[in-house]
């Protein structure tokens, strides 16, 4: 499992190479053996590998980028959206794009707490573990893993997601109490100089308790 954990790194260049279905059908079904609350697998996974369906998408993303560039007054905020509209694009060139979806999930304890009248910030603190978003996530790395293991590129994005309603519109996409999570371009990588950024030490992110 150690050598797998490095196969993966978030490629952003991808080679005009077609990705089998099963190998896709293989790297789902190991996302959904990620673990979940209550097993309740508040996931749901949309898989394009139509280029045009994809580039347009791409295209959906840029404009909204535009739009909302376009009402910013600070010219500094301006300039920064737009400059990052290339990063939440990567997956156009990708010969597949992966949507993860997530269904809604309480965080334990919420209703409770508003039955007996507890402060807003004591239930805003609570909503803040999103133990429906903790499911998604490590479904995500499982397909990440997955996908590194069978020699695959990919790159966990949130960034497009300010036009995920866009999106949905453009792909049909209507399943009630759930909202476009992530997105990952899936292909061969393209990118010969691959390698990890610098990770914090361990001992600066640890603490032991005896």
């Amino acid at each position: 499992m150690g050598d797998l954990i490095y196969k993966r790194h978030s490629v952003r260049k991808f080679k005009n190479t077609d990705v089998p279905l099963e190998d896709i059908k293989k790297i789902i079904k190991d996302a959904t053996y990620a673990p979940s609350g209550k097993n309740l697998q508040n996931w749901h996974f949309i898989v394009v590998k139509n280029k045009k369906k994809i580039q347009e998408m791409s295209k959906i993303v840029e404009k909204k980028n535009e739009e909302m560039a376009s009402k910013l007054m600070d010219e500094e905020k301006k300039k920064s959206l737009t400059k990052y509209v290339k990063y939440h694009t990567v997956f156009k060139d990708a010969p597949v794009a992966i949507l993860v979806y997530a269904g809604k999930y309480p965080s334990t304890g919420v209703d409770v707490l508003k039955e007996i009248n507890a402060s807003d910030e004591e239930i805003k603190e609570l909503e803040k573990v999103s133990p429906g978003i903790q499911n998604i996530s490590a479904a995500m790395e499982n397909l990440l893993l997955s996908a590194a293991d069978l020699g695959y590129g990919t790159c966990w994005m949130t960034g497009p997601l300010y036009a995920a309603k866009e999106i949905n519109e453009f792909l049909g996409f209507e399943k009630e109490g759930y909202f476009l999570a992530a997105i990952t371009p899936l292909g061969v990588s393209d990118d010969s100089e691959l390698k990890s950024p610098p990770r914090k030490p361990v001992d600066e992110v640890l603490t032991i308790i005896e």
